[in-house]
């Protein structure tokens, strides 16, 4: 039998939500053990005087098995 957990993260990247995404997942990696998906639960995005977005954030729900 398996025991799954579920752990909040936020993400961001100067350049897209997707690759807050990706770069959010991949340092998640490094420290959470067998990490098995994720699922965005929200997503922001940082803009200057101007309107122009200058960070993009993302809210993670990253899903990782217990080891026995």
């Amino acid at each position: 039998m398996s025991v799954a957990r579920v752990t909040e993260i936020i993400a961001s990247s100067k350049e897209s939500f997707e690759d807050a995404t990706r770069s959010g997942l991949k340092r998640a990696a490094k420290t959470l053990k067998n990490v098995r998906g994720a699922w965005v639960e929200g997503q922001k995005a940082s803009c200057d005087a101007q309107g122009h977005i200058t960070e993009y954030r993302v809210i993670l729900k990253v899903t990782f098995v217990l080891e026995d």
